[in-house]
């Protein structure tokens, strides 16, 4: 159930972000500005939909949408991908496609934190935030 997932993280440790990044093809300075920021992650419900609020010093994006339905979505580098977040056991997990590509984000609670693992083509980043 996505309620487990309904709370204020606050990013404490970061993997192979720069990497994933890079194969997504986001620019330079772009991925240095993702490398450094600390984002707040707020998931919560609004009626039927999960709301996804990402709160950092270089941007704010929200997300709300319905499990299963697949929704638009414009990344925080500027794509524009078709997007749906769905329950898979007990992962939260929100596919992006866009171009004939995937870029998927499994979210999982580990110990009392959200690990969120984000996979594009091979590459794994593992980003974990506490809650704040």
């Amino acid at each position: 159930m996505v309620d487990a997932f309904c709370a204020k993280w606050k990013l404490v440790q970061s993997h192979n972000f720069d990497e994933y990044m890079r194969v997504l093809g986001v620019p330079f300075a772009t991925r240095q500005f993702g490398n450094v920021t600390k984002p707040t992650v707020v998931i919560s419900r609004d009626g039927d939909k999960v709301v996804v609020k990402t709160l950092s010093t270089f941007r704010n994006t929200e997300l709300a949408a319905k499990l299963g339905e697949e929704f638009d979505e414009t990344t925080p580098d500027d794509r524009h991908v078709k997007s749906t977040f769905n329950m898979e056991g007990d992962k939260f997990v929100h596919v992006q496609k866009w171009d004939g590509k995937e870029s998927k984000f499994t979210r999982e609670i580990k110990d009392g934190k959200m690990v969120m693992t984000l996979t594009f083509e091979g590459v794994q980043a593992v980003r974990t935030y506490e809650k704040a």
